[in-house]
């Protein structure tokens, strides 16, 4: 019986489950078959394989990239090996002079890879707040070749309009680049509001278990598309085969985990909110939150994320030790919550004093939602937080 369909016309819950490499053909089996293999063979010489080394093809990780591709819209998908390496193999689009424009509340590991490593290969980087879209025109050079954008920013969830910025960077015929960690294609496409390349640290939300490291990305256009091949498979940041099938495996629960996150989320949120103890609340889903009517024209929901400012970091330590349920670990995204320390965690590699021009403060903490009852959680941060 043939279980052919055209995914583009299937609800995003569907496509999910039918991405098009859900039944191995070969054997019926229900599952995308992990090819363990380095190498394969040729049979004919003069017509070769479609794989023939896993570094620059695996059948494993085709699958994955074929699916991202169709779950963000794009034309092509490619599977690294770890978000990192999705971000720092999409920068070498870039070449020695040029210069790009990029969230000033970046990633810490991104803001690490533009000022300490690619600035020594004379790649130039402006952070703006792009909350201000006079800011990104301002920043606008000769040598400008690009413009990254995260959106919500990590952690102070900042709100970029990607239509505006995007609508802007083409006139100038400059590349747009979107991390959409956060949102993941669940609540955010970025490539359907013109987004060149979308980037996914997938260790996160997408993977959603704590138990494998991975990064995506998508291309809107074949062009890019093999342009990222050719920095692919030349750089060799590839994923895994094994890993390739864990991310895959932890991608068709995505919509039933993070909508019981973003539920949770919004219940967190409101109860920090009123709280008096507590100095700032970050949440796009909140009716005060900075830039939540673009957030809501760009977005189909809130996301799993709330950072929230405990006044001081000796009070933001005392939280950290107290907590009993949450993780209190770096990343985020997990099915367990996962409470973390922007300062000293994701964050630590930018200095102090930029920190704190970003509004990444001593108190700041970040909570990933995860899939615990929303009373437990709150009820553990409530003994945490009592003094």
């Amino acid at each position: 019986m043939s279980r052919d369909n055209n995914q583009e016309e299937l609800q995003f819950s569907t496509r999910l489950l039918h991405f098009g490499a859900e039944i191995d053909r070969a054997t019926g089996a229900s599952s995308v078959p992990i090819y363990q293999a380095s190498t394969f063979h040729h049979e004919d010489i003069h017509n070769p394989p479609l794989h023939d080394y896993s570094r620059s093809g695996n059948p494993t990780r085709q699958a994955l990239e074929d699916y991202i591709a169709l779950l963000e819209g794009g034309v092509r998908g490619f599977a690294y090996a770890s978000g990192m390496a999705a971000i720092s193999s999409t920068f070498l689009m870039l070449s020695a002079g040029d210069h790009v424009i990029v969230t000033e509340d970046v990633y810490g590991g991104t803001y690490r890879l533009l000022t300490l490593i690619l600035s020594r290969m004379n790649i130039e980087t402006t952070f703006v707040d792009m909350t201000e879209l006079d800011q990104v025109k301002a920043a606008l050079q000769p040598n400008t070749k690009a413009v990254y954008m995260e959106t919500p920013s990590n952690p102070t969830l900042k709100i970029t309009d990607v239509a505006a910025v995007t609508e802007w960077a083409r006139s100038h015929d400059l590349l747009t680049i979107l991390d959409n960690t956060f949102m993941t294609p669940y609540y955010q496409r970025p490539i359907e509001q013109g987004v060149d390349i979308v980037l996914h640290s997938a260790t996160k939300f997408l993977g959603g278990h704590s138990d494998v490291l991975a990064g995506l990305a998508v291309a809107r256009t074949p062009e890019i598309g093999a342009q990222l091949k050719m920095l692919q498979n030349g750089l060799g940041t590839v994923l895994a085969p094994q890993e390739s099938w864990l991310l895959m495996r932890g991608m068709k629960t995505l919509e039933a985990r993070m909508a019981h996150s973003e539920r949770s989320a919004a219940r967190l949120a409101a109860w920090l909110d009123d709280r008096s103890d507590i100095a700032k609340v970050f949440y796009p889903g909140l009716a005060q939150h900075p830039g939540r009517e673009i957030h809501e024209r760009q977005s189909t929901g809130y996301g799993a994320v709330v950072s929230f400012d405990v006044g001081s970091g000796e009070r933001a330590r005392k939280v950290l030790n107290k907590v009993k349920l949450p993780l209190v670990a770096v990343s985020l995204g997990a099915v367990e919550s996962i409470l973390s320390y922007p300062a000293m965690m994701s964050h630590a590699a930018m200095p102090a004093e930029v920190r704190a021009e970003r509004g990444i403060t001593d108190g700041l903490l970040r909570f990933s939602v995860g899939l615990e009852a929303i009373e437990d959680l709150i009820n553990d941060l409530e003994q945490a937080l009592t003094e």
